[in-house]
């Protein structure tokens, strides 16, 4: 392996269930296209040669970029946390139903718990900016129906838009300033896909379908943001009900999840929302609306949502990573002796970098490792309580 200062896993490819690498200073680089590599130790002539050798294979028109397992292991890879815990995360959803069935006031109350950081129902919200791009509304319509719902105490990372250019238009352009100037964003809600799509002969083709989500999914991965697409159904009934999804099953194939909302009847006050997707598990949620503020209210669940248990060695880490000790580094071997593991030092090195994302997310604990010649250098940092 290259000793490396700084080496780490760039962006993933659209469609691929993957994550960003989550330091600058990871153990492995894993690249993603022909011209990046590893960055050499200072006056290696060795690490130079090698550098030479990858991209002489990298122009040969067979080359094909793989990772060993072992290399899978020693690179940390980025995880972010959820925007919703157990029910909404980074990547991007389609949020389908019938018109007039509820999508644009459930999409209201998403935008205004997000941004809040208030808790929505039982689930625990990740507090951040929202973009809610209502392509169907006027501002005067969202001021009376978000005053209804819930009142005017308002806030400022909720940010609305009416219009908003096409896809390959400019709209890519627009999300991209819109996130610069909002560092802290978590959620962008397009309402609805139809309004954004560029027109075209075959729009409802699988290739078209495939390719207008996975460009959303691209965008979504790259900035670390949650994109929710609003959707129509069809009127016709399927088997799987996602099937009901309006166009090919070439949305739901690239998406990293979907939402379904539906009714009985139209006057049903009641609904119930499927929940489907990469990373939580599959959910029916029964819904009842309420007729004054007309939010939606939790009315129960058909499952469980499974809960992972805790990690007895980010439990150990973070018993010695404290508010007292916030900053702690040394090699593996050093980690070792002081958590009182029986491990050998390469393979808790492992352990955290696979489990690097639960540490930050569940701990408040940052961890980096660089790889030197001598063997692993690790930092824990808590950066909050």
């Amino acid at each position: 392996m290259i000793d490396a200062k700084e080496k780490t896993a760039l962006a993933t490819s659209v469609g691929a269930d993957e994550r960003q690498s989550f330091q600058t200073s990871s153990a492995n680089i894993i690249p993603t296209s022909d011209t990046e590599i590893n960055h050499p130790d200072e006056n290696s002539s060795e690490n130079l040669e090698e550098i030479y050798r990858q991209m002489q294979r990298m122009n040969d028109p067979a080359y094909l970029h793989t990772v060993s397992m072992n290399g899978l292991y020693e690179t940390v890879f980025q995880s972010r946390p959820p925007v919703i815990d157990g029910l909404l995360y980074s990547g991007t959803y389609l949020f389908a139903g019938a018109p007039k069935v509820g999508k644009s006031f459930f999409m209201a109350q998403l935008a205004y718990h997000i941004s809040t950081g208030q808790k929505l129902w039982n689930y625990d919200v990740h507090q951040g900016t929202v973009l809610y791009l209502a392509l169907e509304d006027d501002y005067q319509r969202l001021q009376e129906r978000m005053s209804r719902m819930f009142g005017v105490e308002g806030t400022d990372s909720l940010h609305f838009a009416v219009y908003a250019k096409q896809l390959g238009a400019g709209l890519d352009e627009q999300l991209e300033k819109f996130i610069r100037d909002h560092p802290d964003t978590r959620l962008i809600i397009i309402d609805t896909l139809q309004k954004i799509r560029e027109v075209s002969t075959d729009a409802y083709s699988y290739a078209n379908d495939y390719d207008i989500v996975g460009r959303m999914k691209q965008f979504a991965d790259k900035n670390g943001v949650c994109l929710l697409l609003v959707h129509h159904t069809r009127k016709q009934q399927a088997g799987d009900k996602f099937e009901m999804i309006s166009g090919t099953t070439g949305l739901l194939g690239c998406a990293d999840g979907a939402f379904l909302l539906q009714k009985e009847k139209r006057t049903d006050l009641s609904a119930a929302l499927e929940i489907v997707g990469r990373d939580q598990p599959d959910q029916k949620l029964h819904l009842t609306r309420d007729t004054e503020k007309l939010i939606w209210q939790l009315d129960h669940a058909e499952t469980e949502l499974w809960k992972k248990p805790p990690d007895p060695l980010l439990e150990k880490i973070a018993a010695v990573i404290t508010e007292d000790s916030p900053v702690w580094s040394g090699s593996a071997t050093e980690l070792v002796a002081l958590l009182g593991e029986d491990i050998q030092p390469n393979i808790l090195t492992r352990r955290l970098n696979v489990k690097a994302g639960d540490l930050l997310n569940e701990y408040g604990i940052e961890y980096a490792m660089k790889r030197t010649r001598t063997g692993s250098a690790i930092s824990l940092t808590r950066i909050s309580v």
